[in-house]
């Protein structure tokens, strides 16, 4: 799995987004993480497993304790990839308002033939209707299938 995957996949659990809440604000130790949750100590331990693998968290031992701290790269990585979707969304929804506030103020929406690439696209043929229902249904009424057996049906 690549590390966008793996991220993505860890970020997926409420748990899990939980604990890296709790640990953006500074490292701690795992008993600290697991109090707020009522769930057992190996299901905090498999949640920690899978933040480490996908590179979110590190763990460390310090005295008696496992120290967890909040890696960032990965979730730099996700914010990333996701810009790049942001921007195209803000800009689809710049041109809705403008075309809203075109249609509020009486002046015509641009059509399609104005549109950058319009010219080139060929028209296409409207759908045609789908007949096959019909036709079955006209040789049923006309008794050109053979009656259905009625079906046995149990109580329960």
């Amino acid at each position: 799995m690549d590390e966008l995957s793996a991220t993505f996949a860890a970020l997926a659990d409420p748990t899990r987004r939980a604990i890296l809440a709790r640990l953006g604000q500074g490292q701690t130790h795992v008993g600290a993480l697991a109090e707020p949750f009522a769930i057992s100590a190996p299901a905090i331990s498999r949640h920690l497993r899978v933040l480490e693998s996908a590179g979110l968290i590190r763990r460390e031992v310090d005295a008696r304790r496992r120290v967890c701290r909040l890696q960032t790269p990965p979730l730099q990585a996700a914010h990333d990839w996701l810009e790049g979707y942001r921007l195209f969304w803000e800009h689809s929804l710049d041109r809705l308002v403008e075309v809203v506030e075109r249609e509020q103020c009486g002046a015509p929406a641009p059509s399609l033939a104005t549109r950058a690439g319009a010219a080139r696209r060929k028209p296409t043929k409207p759908p045609q209707p789908i007949k096959t229902r019909a036709k079955h249904t006209r040789r049923a009424a006309a008794g050109a299938y053979p009656p259905k057996k009625p079906t046995r049906r149990t109580s329960p």
